[in-house]
């Protein structure tokens, strides 16, 4: 059976289980819609909850991003680990406390105000798209890959099949397919990574196996791969080179912007009770660990095994005793077969510079004073001839890299596919319920039947496919890089107001509205100062690179002083401005405290 049929085989089986699922829990009203009528169990919940959260940046960029930065990017690990637990300890129980269905409905309730309501919608409206592009970006090149179809192609299978069943479905229908797609994901993350921890380091637990020794050459793992990295030029995969300032700032935008996900946030407002809701935040974040914990152990073998086969020499611990890979063995090696297939798909190039039929991999920079600078000068390299890996390749190309069999390979597809369109349909509830309940219902038409603001949802969660396949056909980056967009606005807008709302009762209307617009705007200015609209070259205003930068500040960590810019804010305005009436500040407490708390002392 070849690849290609193996491949349709496994993930057509999984699109008809989500599709058989959606059938099966369907939606009848707008509480299964928007909150699975509070019925869903806390270990379910958790696993959904993980599904909707490890998007295709979790399970397709994460581990590449650390594959080619090492420890510098371990703060995409810190930041979303770190966020989530926030989540759930600072927001969760308290949102689900509330009672209501939305995010925008708790600020609009807590402030009240229906411009803050509004507001908070335009945020959230800004953060899932944002976010939701990204998991489209993910969906292109996975099925560009595994189904042999184009990027765009890829894009509308996937909208399609989202449609069929988030439309559906709703949170109810979303809720028991995101826990299917966990299931996906996980297995399809976790078989690869102990096939390659036994190949390199014989440990079947890829979170040891990367700290143990490297088999073929009997060294330290980590030391065999910053000895192979450095000879080739690139800076050592274990050392600290960036901005130790920006690393801290970027690690902050992560958690915060984790925490106030809305996509995330209404998980929580499934559960029947309060205590479910924290149950559900334990249960997720040991889901969330299976992944997470196996992440940095991928990252570091799949560059191992990148570099391996650019340089065979590497996996016996002489680097550079055996030449380049020729052309001639990546055209006819059934072992080079990956590159080939990924070639097509445009996220890896190579180029012979120099006309010697041999393909070398080293960086330019570096390479004057590392082991290659000999080789440089005696075959009169011109320069790296790996022109192109993307970062979103290395998860979904590490098993055939590694010569797995086609079955992993068939499951990894599956998997990444799982993972993005989790995440999305979830996003996309999060966009339909803002849309119909907070903007329809609770603005303009606050009369509407239940059976049309449920049509309205259904409408409005179509609309937002349509136009995050659209935007996805030209996404502002790689998969992470766009999520990391999405965290640094969601830090800026939404957990502010948030915190605030439930552990401030002198926070009032004017100042949550003014704290949002300074938090987003302040935020997005900054973003399009440096990135462009979308990455589109020409319409960034200042170069973006470091020396440019406001007082070195990168653009995605900026999401930790648009917060710290929306609550400066916040707490400005309301300290000049009149107090919230008495029945909100007695709301807030009676969300904090639980009822008849410290009565036994009140005497």
């Amino acid at each position: 059976m070849s690849q290609f049929t193996l491949n349709l085989i496994v993930i057509g089986l999984s699109f008809a289980l989500y599709i058989g699922i959606a059938i099966w829990a369907r939606a009848g009203s707008t509480a299964e819609f928007y909150a699975a009528n509070r019925g869903v169990g806390p270990v379910m919940n958790g696993m959904a909850t993980a599904a909707d959260w490890m998007s295709a940046a979790s399970f397709i960029s994460m581990a590449g991003l650390i594959a080619f930065t090492g420890y510098d990017n371990s703060t995409y690990l810190m930041g979303w680990t770190g966020g989530y637990v926030l989540l759930a300890l600072l927001l969760a129980p308290y949102l689900r406390k509330f009672g209501k269905f939305t995010v925008p409905q708790f600020i609009g309730d807590r402030y009240y105000s229906q411009t803050a309501r509004i507001i908070g919608v335009i945020c959230l409206l800004i953060i899932s798209i944002t976010y939701v592009i990204g998991q489209m970006t993910g969906v292109g090149v996975t099925f560009s890959r595994y189904l042999e179809v184009s990027n765009s192609t890829g894009l509308w299978i996937g909208a399609a099949l989202v449609f069929s069943y988030a439309v559906l479905g709703g949170m109810k229908g979303i809720t028991y397919t995101q826990v299917a797609q966990y299931i996906v994901l996980i297995i399809a993350y976790t078989i690869p990574a102990v096939f390659i921890a036994i190949q390199l380091t014989g440990h079947v637990l890829p979170q040891t196996g990367m700290f143990s020794d490297h088999s073929a050459s009997g060294v330290k793992f980590l030391t065999k791969l910053d000895q192979v990295v450095t000879d080739l030029g690139f800076r050592s995969y274990t050392g600290h080179h960036g901005s130790t300032l920006n690393m801290f700032l970027f690690t902050m935008a992560l958690m915060i912007g984790t925490a106030g996900l809305p996509h995330v946030i209404i998980r929580f407002f499934t559960v029947p009770k309060v205590s479910d809701a924290r149950k559900s935040a334990g249960w997720a974040l040991v889901f969330i660990a299976l992944l997470y914990t196996v992440a940095p152990a991928v990252g570091s073998m799949s560059r191992f095994n990148l570099t391996a086969t650019m340089w065979p020499g590497a996996e016996t611990g002489e680097t550079f005793s055996q030449p380049a890979v020729s052309l001639e063995s990546i055209e006819n090696d059934p072992d080079l077969q990956w590159m080939r297939n990924w070639q097509v798909t445009g996220l890896l190039q190579w180029e012979d510079k120099n006309g010697d039929g041999l393909i070398q991999y080293y960086d330019e920079a570096g390479a004057a004073d590392a082991p290659i600078a000999a080789i440089i000068e005696e075959q009169g390299l011109v320069g790296n001839e790996l022109t192109r890996v993307s970062d979103d390749i290395m998860v979904l190309a590490n098993p055939e890299i590694a010569n797995l069999p086609g079955w992993v390979i068939a499951i990894v597809a599956a998997g990444g596919l799982a993972a993005a369109l989790s995440t999305a349909a979830g996003l996309l509830l999060a966009i339909s319920g803002a849309v119909s309940h907070d903007l329809i219902k609770g603005a303009i038409n606050p009369g509407i039947s239940e059976k049309n603001e449920l049509l309205a949802a259904r409408i409005s969660m179509g609309i937002s496919i349509l136009v995050a396949t659209i935007l996805g056909l030209n996404p502002p980056g790689f998969a992470a890089q766009t999520v990391a967009l999405a965290f640094g606005l969601a830090a800026s807008s939404i957990f502010p107001v948030l915190m605030m709302g439930i552990f401030s009762s002198r926070v009032n209307k004017h100042g949550a509205i003014w704290g949002m617009i300074a938090g987003v705007v302040s935020t997005t200015v900054y973003i399009f100062l440096y990135k462009g609209w979308f990455f589109v070259a020409g319409t960034n205003m200042l170069p973006d690179t470091p020396d440019a930068w406001l007082f070195g500040i990168a653009p995605a960590s900026f999401g930790t002083i648009g917060a710290l810019i929306n609550f400066a804010v916040a707490f400005t305005v309301s300290n000049a401005t009149k107090e919230p009436p008495a029945e909100v500040r007695e709301l807030v407490e009676s969300i904090r405290v639980p009822r008849g708390a410290g009565g036994a002392v009140s005497h």
